[in-house]
């Protein structure tokens, strides 16, 4: 009987409890619908043009402004090494030290000759006057003369090849001190002191990359191209100067520094599709190192009338086709078929479909159809107050429709 008494005052709790409960919400209306039950209400954004900065993120990869791959211009034994490696150089800065005895002697040999053909030159230029005076008085024979003379020009030919042959040995000698041929930071050293070089080796002895500035070459589809000259031509884009270029590094950080495009290539790489645009980028502290893969957003041009709609606007239909409902002047609900570019933060770019000034639902799409009446309240989008990070990206098909 306890128990039967019990389970009794349990149910009677229950029951005023769930009477409280509803009778307590039953106070407050649904929300969305007025508490007179009059039509649903509705967020709504009114369309209206803006100047947007449209930008397309493509992957590029880092590469140095200037590369100098030191070689050896003579043969020898490398005695000394002048430089840490990874290091910054400055041109004309000596870099190795070939064994120069070799070429030392040479050099002096060839000095050694030179003087001995000058020091014959006089004494042939003499006798050869002589029997010049000698045969107008029919003193010697022409044959003599002849001689003498011959004798004269081959004297004055062993001293220009001499002369030539010491310049060739003091160009030897310079080159037995390897420079760096630009200023940048080199790399690892191929060679050790004591190694063995050759003039003809296919191995450099270190790099030298000049990396500030520092290039980034981007491929661009040759789709994308012709699809943004057209829309230059056509007036919906507009360039604004320099095109401006900026840098997301692996790590997803944004690089400080701003790029300028310098030249997009005039060739097509018929295994991608695509050229290359190769953009300047400073680098004082070397963040930047060639090789890496980066993401760039290009600053393709200024839309003046750009009309943006909040992607949680957006519906699909069975086909996949967008469209978006709107609100009328009567009050009345509208859809609207859409045609997208790409999306800019969170939100779409119509190109077709909307208007300026056109009403278009946000929040409360679920409780609305085409041809009803709604009550129509402001939306307030919190992305926007938080500053979303803008990234422009194409949509999956040219119409999405």
């Amino acid at each position: 009987m306890q128990m039967n008494k019990r389970m009794k005052n349990i149910v009677i709790l229950v029951f005023f409890i769930s009477c409280w409960l509803f009778t307590g919400c039953g106070q407050q209306p649904a929300k969305g619908r007025s508490a007179a039950g009059g039509p649903p209400e509705v967020a709504v954004v009114t369309i209206q043009p803006k100047r947007v900065a449209i930008t397309t993120e493509l992957p590029g990869r880092t590469s140095p402004r200037l590369v100098a791959e030191v070689r050896p211009q003579v043969g020898g034994i490398i005695q000394s090494r002048l430089f840490t490696e990874g290091s910054d150089v400055t041109a004309r800065q000596t870099l190795f030290q070939i064994d120069g005895s070799p070429f030392q002697a040479a050099l002096d040999n060839a000095r050694a000759a030179l003087s001995r053909s000058q020091a014959n030159l006089p004494a042939i230029r003499q006798k050869t006057a002589r029997l010049k005076e000698l045969i107008a008085e029919k003193a010697a024979s022409e044959q003599d003369y002849d001689d003498a003379a011959s004798a004269l020009k081959q004297s004055e030919a062993d001293i220009q090849y001499w002369m030539a042959m010491v310049e060739t040995a003091q160009i030897n000698l310079k080159y037995t001190t390897v420079k760096a041929p630009i200023s940048g930071r080199i790399g690892r050293s191929n060679v050790t002191e004591g190694a063995l070089v050759t003039a003809s080796q296919t191995l450099p002895l270190a790099t030298i990359q000049q990396l500030d500035p520092l290039y980034v070459d981007i491929p661009q589809s040759t789709a994308e191209l012709l699809r943004l000259r057209r829309r230059l031509e056509e007036g919906s884009l507009r360039h604004s100067g320099d095109v401006k270029v900026r840098l997301l590094l692996e790590d997803n950080s944004r690089y400080p520094l701003e790029g300028v495009l310098q030249f997009r290539d005039v060739t097509v790489d018929p295994t991608t599709g695509s050229v290359i645009l190769r953009v300047v980028f400073p680098n004082p502290k070397g963040v930047l190192l060639p090789g890496m893969f980066v993401r760039t957003v290009v600053e393709e041009g200024v839309n003046e009338k750009a009309l943006l709609v909040p992607q949680q606007a957006i519906s699909r239909d069975q086909k996949g086709n967008p469209f978006a409902m709107i609100v009328d002047t009567d009050g009345k609900v509208g859809l609207r078929t859409l045609t997208f570019e790409r999306t800019i933060g969170n939100a779409w770019l119509v190109s077709s479909g909307l208007a300026p000034g056109d009403r278009v639902i946000v929040e409360g799409l679920q409780k609305v159809k085409p041809g009803a009446s709604v009550k129509v309240v402001p939306f307030t989008d919190d992305g926007e107050k938080d500053g979303g990070k803008p990234q422009n990206t194409v949509p999956p098909s040219a119409k999405a429709n």
